[in-house]
């Protein structure tokens, strides 16, 4: 259950965003607010999991108020203006629905904050995989881990790691290429599942893309190949570290 805060200065949007809140089983509205400055204050004692926040709304703005937050929850933004759409995703908001919105809308962002809190909780609370008495002092973190469970299409798939031929960055998304062609798209940003994967056998080689290094067939200069067709950029960042990964590891006749 996602509780949420509903936040907009017009009383029927709020009434709106109220009403749909009610009708979707995995949400409960804990607070509603007409300003920003009320909604700050609501905050401060009662925490939530989801706010859904118009921007353009006086004294305080939806933008400004988010970032006066110190730690803010997950953000829908709601407003009548699309101009504002590019300074709300810098926030990291979980989806941005412009007015007039139906529930379809609406019902379809709850879902994408509902599908990235699951996952959050998953693994804040997936218990770690039991090691043995004697190999505990040397025991990586990597070793012995070859799955990941992925959340997607409404179920969690078992993926081998040495499987991923590569990973693609979507915004909040990522998609996994797999070896038998097939892909997983999941709600999980690039750096986080960087995180997850073995260093040794993972590099992130451009901002959207992290490659298996080995699964590498050929380079040339700024593109990997992982087959005969598919390549992906190498990112001007990203250049000087691979060059060396490839100077380490291979001798060059």
């Amino acid at each position: 259950m996602l509780r949420c805060i509903a936040i907009d200065d017009e009383p029927l949007a709020l009434r709106q965003v109220r009403s749909y809140i009610e009708k979707i089983p995995y949400l409960e509205l804990a607070g509603a607010c007409d300003n920003a400055l009320d909604a700050q204050q609501f905050l401060s004692t009662h925490p939530v999991d989801l706010i859904f926040a118009d921007i353009d709304m006086p004294d305080l703005n939806g933008v400004d108020f988010v970032r006066s937050l110190v730690e803010p929850p997950m953000v829908i933004f709601t407003t009548a203006y699309s101009e504002y759409a590019v300074e709300g995703f810098k926030l990291n908001a979980v989806d941005y629905l412009l007015k007039p919105f139906s529930f379809a809308d609406f019902s379809r962002s709850a879902a994408k904050a509902n599908s990235l809190y699951e996952l959050r909780h998953n693994q804040r609370t997936a218990p770690a995989p039991a090691q043995p008495e004697a190999e505990a002092e040397t025991e990586t973190p990597d070793r012995g881990k070859e799955y990941l469970s992925v959340k997607a299409d409404y179920k969690v798939s078992l993926v081998k790691i040495s499987e991923i031929v590569y990973l693609e960055s979507e915004g909040e998304y990522v998609r996994m290429h797999l070896a038998d062609g097939s892909t997983i798209t999941t709600l999980f940003r690039l750096k986080n599942m960087e995180a997850e994967l073995p260093a040794d056998s993972f590099m992130r080689i451009h901002r959207s893309y992290i490659v298996n290094l080995r699964r590498i067939k050929s380079f040339v200069k700024g593109r990997v190949f992982l087959s005969d067709t598919d390549c992906v950029p190498i990112g001007e960042n990203y250049k000087e570290a691979f060059q060396q990964y490839i100077d380490r590891t291979f001798r060059n006749l």
